[in-house]
């Protein structure tokens, strides 16, 4: 990778995801019922139907590689693609049983795959870390076939939420942005204060509410309440640990995947916002 050509990456937050897949490497996460679950609600709009048999694609940012150890027994290839060397080391454990996985240490505006070579692309809350959304959504688009999809998930601007709850959240990125100033250890720390005094509570709050007959969909942090704990632990790092992050309303995400040449474009109804599914030109 020629360090010249790299320009849309952000190192603070390539090594917070270092960091965050070091520690919860989601090994264990793999082999449960849960993370199958959870998959099904990323991927529900992926046209699994309309790809190719022996389908190669690729996981652009892809972590720990908890979503390609579900992908890859279902295709041909998976290219698994991140700007973090550590976190890259984690998936080539975490995928060590999966022989048609290939692994590139990479940028999403250097990957090193042939422009139009896949049968599918996804990219799941990664893109909205990097300094430049709209150029990351083109580079993986541009890495499709005509009529490939590209599957991606970026975080919302709450844009289907109350006042209240955009308050709530505009007062925890000013923690945010406190917490991934700090060094590694105080960090870790208090992301697991706010796991066990934030999300754990509120998440079982808004199952208390589904079990007594009522609709917890709208209580913040209420999509955990299915969740593991280490699930909490986990995406409370990744919410306040990492410095560099943008939120795109629904319209915003549609315009930018038509601007990076995609149609057919489809959002899920359902939580996480945004997930949304294009195919190229």
């Amino acid at each position: 990778m020629s360090a010249a050509k790299v320009t849309n990456l952000d190192e603070r937050t390539v090594r917070s995801f270092g960091e965050e897949w070091s520690t919860y490497d989601q090994s264990h996460l793999v082999r449960e019922e849960r993370i199958a679950r959870r998959f099904e609600e990323y991927f529900a709009i992926f046209p699994w139907e309309a790809l190719p048999r022996g389908a190669i694609g690729a996981d652009i940012g892809c972590g720990s590689g908890r979503w390609a150890a579900i992908v890859a027994p279902r295709v041909g290839a998976l290219h698994c693609v991140d700007a973090s060397d550590r976190a890259l080391d984690v998936a080539r454990r975490n995928l060590a049983s999966r022989p048609n996985c290939q692994f590139h240490h990479a940028s999403v505006d250097a990957i090193p795959i042939p422009p139009a070579s896949l049968d599918f692309c996804y990219s799941l809350g990664v893109l909205h870390h990097v300094p430049d959304t709209l150029a990351g959504i083109k580079a993986c688009a541009a890495l499709l076939k005509p009529g490939a999809p590209l599957l991606l998930y970026l975080y919302y601007a709450l844009d289907n939420r109350p006042w209240w709850y955009r308050t709530i959240w505009r007062i925890s990125d000013i923690v945010r942005r406190t917490i991934s100033s700090l060094p590694p250890g105080p960090k870790r720390a208090a992301t697991e204060i706010i796991a066990a005094t934030v999300y754990w509570p509120l998440a079982r709050l808004g199952a208390l509410v589904g079990a007594l007959g009522g609709d917890p969909s709208g209580m913040p942090l209420s999509w955990y309440r299915d969740k593991p704990y280490y699930t909490m632990r986990t995406n409370a790092f990744d919410r306040f640990a990492t410095p560099l992050e943008q939120r795109f309303s629904r319209a915003e995400i549609e315009a930018m995947m038509r601007d990076a040449g995609l149609e057919h474009i489809r959002f899920s109804d359902g939580e996480p916002f945004w997930c949304a599914v294009g195919c190229r030109k």
